[in-house]
């Protein structure tokens, strides 16, 4: 019996010892086939982020992609892109993943760069943290800032060019990113560098292909007679889309000045620019017209440069003042400005708009050009045409008042003698009027000053006087619209204005705000001084209310709350409207 019981024991424990082995090597047989599996299934992850990131041709759209595909490969919480900006020492975007926009805008602006994060800018290679909170380069987070403790991050090159870092925190389930982690987000770091060169050389090719396009519509525009400020306003109208701009602002030199005028403003506070009157001495716009080349302001709404009043850059940040012409021939400079925090314009963009200015420039050219041959054709025609007036009109209508006035003695009927004698009258008076009309024909002078030109002149010789530089505004097209005789009005009030403001007003600023809407001329002039005494001497007002009153107009004066005087004078201007204010006569 008992030897019988030790053998059954004893082949028992040979039965079950092999069973023990076979299940382990079965267990470790799954294992394999289960991190087999794993494997396979990230490497069809992988493939299938790397298709979906490479279908795409916007670049932000290819950026989002990317964040979006890595946060999946390693099981990460919080995924973010950051491109590195033109300087290589900071981030100029950051595309996030896993933070709601709540969160976003309770935490604040996006990082720029330090800690961790300029870690990886500052060495670009793969960078893994068990805990960020005891990594020496970590500055701690931002209030509102969620949670993070585990860090995986990466570059992306861009043909041998970091263009940025991928950066994941918060492995889910509380581990810590792997090496095979680390492997994956590589793989795809290269893959999105070859996805982002694809999406910058189309994106490249769109704007050239919009330039060239807007070039073609501005040279069409030109020779087709469009108006200049219809030009003007196309020019700044598409700079301002295709460099996605808040703000655009085209400004013209005023003739026989050092003075720009702002002719179009369009976008963001575009209202407090139109009509400016800027100095060329010391302010951006000046600067770019005065070297002929580009002038860029990293934060416009601080920069010392912007002068003139009122305050009309809040919320705008990068800026450029780009001239429109060569150096020897500036014809403007259009000023584009975006919105506070927005990327700086890079050397690229320049270049390209460089480019569209000179073809502008080209195409103003030539259709000057153009005008230039039109106006020498109607005044050769003019010239043909008082010659005829002269050696054919005047001599044939002499003769036959010298015929006239000859037989003048031979009628001797008193009534009849009398008639004949009238007509010779006004065969004179017929003569003095060709002659004049042949003087207008052949009067050319387009040189003279307009009203905006002579207001602007008026306002510069106050200056020393005053002992600052007022502040201009006009408005509308008053070399046009406001005949001479009107301007000489506009002129003489608007230099007794600023003679008293500089003899009694003591003040510290003002503002000259001219304009017509092609109905009356309004000249305001505002000061900040003491104003006007009850009991002090008007004689300069009474001639002012004078004058408005001879024109069928008015003179309005009142006091600001805050003090100073508003002088308001406006006058119509009726039928002589539509005559040139320079004395010239239309072709």
């Amino acid at each position: 019996m008992g030897g019988s019981e030790e053998f059954g024991e004893a082949g028992t424990a040979r039965v079950r010892l092999p069973q023990l082995r076979l299940d382990e090597l079965l267990e470790q047989l799954q294992a394999r086939l289960d991190a087999a599996r794993c494997t396979r299934d990230r490497v069809h992850h992988l493939l299938e982020a790397v298709l979906s990131v490479g279908r795409e041709l916007e670049l932000q759209q290819v950026l989002r992609r990317i964040v979006e595909a890595a946060a999946v490969l390693v099981d990460a919480e919080y995924a973010a892109l950051g491109v590195i900006g033109p300087d290589g020492r900071r981030l100029s975007a950051f595309h996030t993943v896993g933070v709601s926009e709540e969160v976003v805008a309770r935490i604040g602006r996006y990082p720029e760069g330090h800690g961790i994060l300029g870690e990886l800018i500052r060495h670009p290679e793969p960078l893994r943290i068990p805990n960020l909170a005891e990594h020496p380069s970590s500055y701690g987070f931002p209030p509102h800032h969620p949670p993070m403790r585990s860090f995986l991050g990466v570059p992306i090159r861009v043909r041998n060019e970091v263009f940025g870092n991928l950066y994941l925190t918060e492995k889910r389930g509380g581990g810590e990113f792997d090496e095979e982690d680390e492997s994956i987000l590589s793989t795809l770091a290269v893959a999105a560098g070859v996805a982002i060169d694809n999406a910058r050389l189309y994106e490249e090719s769109r704007l050239r292909e919009r330039w060239l396009q807007a070039n073609a519509e501005i040279t069409h525009s030109l020779m087709s007679g469009a108006a200049h400020a219809e030009v003007l306003a196309l020019i700044a109208q598409r700079a301002r889309e295709i460099t996605g701009a808040a703000l655009a602002v085209m400004s013209t030199p005023v003739p026989n000045t050092d003075t720009l005028s702002v002719d179009v403003a369009m976008g963001r506070q575009a209202e407090a620019h139109r009509g400016l009157v800027l100095p060329m001495d010391g302010t951006l716009t000046g600067q770019a017209f005065a070297e002929g080349a580009p002038v860029i302001s990293p934060d416009i709404e601080h920069d010392e440069r912007v002068t003139a009043r009122p305050a009309r850059f809040a919320g705008l940040g990068p800026a450029v003042a780009l001239p429109i012409g060569s150096r020897a021939h500036v014809r403007g400079v259009v000023l584009l400005a975006r919105l506070t925090g927005a990327d700086d314009f890079s050397a690229r963009e320049l270049d390209r708009l460089k480019s569209f200015a000179a073809q502008a420039a080209l195409a103003m050219e030539l259709a000057e050009r153009r005008q230039d041959t039109e106006r020498i054709a109607v005044w050769q025609d003019r010239d043909r045409i008082a010659r005829d007036l002269h050696d054919l009109a005047i001599q044939r209508l002499f003769a036959t008042g010298m015929t006239l006035q000859s037989a003048g003695p031979l009628i001797e009927h008193p009534e009849a003698k009398e008639r004949v004698l009238r007509a010779v009258d006004d065969l004179d008076e017929t003569i003095k009027i060709i002659r004049s009309t042949i003087l207008g024909l052949r009067t050319h002078d387009e040189a003279a000053p307009g009203l905006r030109a002579r207001a602007v002149r008026a306002v510069g010789e106050a200056t020393p006087v005053l002992g600052f530089a007022p502040a201009v505004r006009m408005e509308g097209l008053l070399d046009t619209h406001v005949p001479e005789e009107v301007a000489d009005h506009v002129i003489a009030v608007l230099c007794e204005a600023l003679t008293n403001i500089a003899r009694h007003a003591r003040a510290q600023r003002a503002e000259v705000v001219l304009e017509t809407d092609g109905e009356q001329v309004c000249l305001t002039v505002t000061d900040d001084g003491v104003g006007i005494p009850p009991r002090g001497r008007r004689s300069g007002l009474a001639n002012m209310a004078e004058r408005a009153r001879g024109l069928g107009g008015s003179l309005e004066i009142a006091t600001p709350e805050g003090g100073g005087t508003v002088l308001v004078w406006h006058a119509p201007l009726g039928a002589a409207a539509h005559r040139p204010s320079s004395g010239r006569t239309a072709p």
